[in-house]
């Protein structure tokens, strides 16, 4: 299939429609041109409701840990972003569900397969960590985001932004004292 023919499938997708609470609204950004690649775990229900990705708070603490703003971050001619779920899977006890195995089965390798240009892949959360990083994954997600270095300079490996994660961060302030100057720095490389 071609680029615009594989884009329209994956934006009308219903494959895993009867688990989802709110109905399908796959949700994702992406050109042929993009320097990078954002892999979250799936969308929430604010950006399922506006259809833009990461539409959030935890999307403003990522653009923050990037050092970019709303207008680079959603050039999809720079930054493609592809969650490992497109569609808003509901919540659970403890937030949102994880992100319905079927999209990824369904859409990843035939859209990555259009990403020729990625220099740099932000993997966000455990699922993308899953997927990404396969066995080189650390024990833990926290050790696998300590661990960056074994993954750099082509892929990051990231806590989630989300608020939910305040305390994760005021026990790892590693992760902002060593990891986000160097993310900053290689974003700006990769986009200039």
């Amino acid at each position: 299939m071609t680029f615009e023919a594989t884009i329209a499938a994956a934006r009308a997708c219903t494959i895993c429609k009867a688990h989802l609470p709110l109905g399908p609204r796959p949700v994702f950004q992406i050109a042929p041109t993009a320097r990078i690649l954002i892999v979250g775990q799936a969308p929430g229900r604010r950006v399922h409701e506006t259809g833009i990705t990461f539409n959030d708070p935890s999307g403003d603490r990522l653009r923050s840990w990037m050092g970019i703003d709303r207008e680079v971050f959603y050039d999809a001619a720079r930054i493609a972003i592809l969650p490992m779920g497109f569609c808003y899977p509901g919540t659970g006890t403890s937030g949102d569900l994880p992100p319905r195995p079927e999209c990824a089965a369904q859409w990843r390798r035939p859209l990555l397969g259009f990403l020729p240009n990625i220099a740099l892949t932000l993997v966000i959360g455990q699922y993308a960590h899953e997927w990404h990083l396969g066995d080189r994954q650390k024990g833990s997600l926290t050790e696998t985001v300590k661990n960056w270095k074994d993954y750099w300079p082509d892929i990051l490996a990231l806590a989630h932004p989300s608020p939910r994660n305040n305390i994760w961060l005021r026990r790892n302030p590693w992760f902002e004292a060593e990891i986000l100057p160097v993310l900053r720095d290689r974003v700006v490389q990769v986009l200039n």
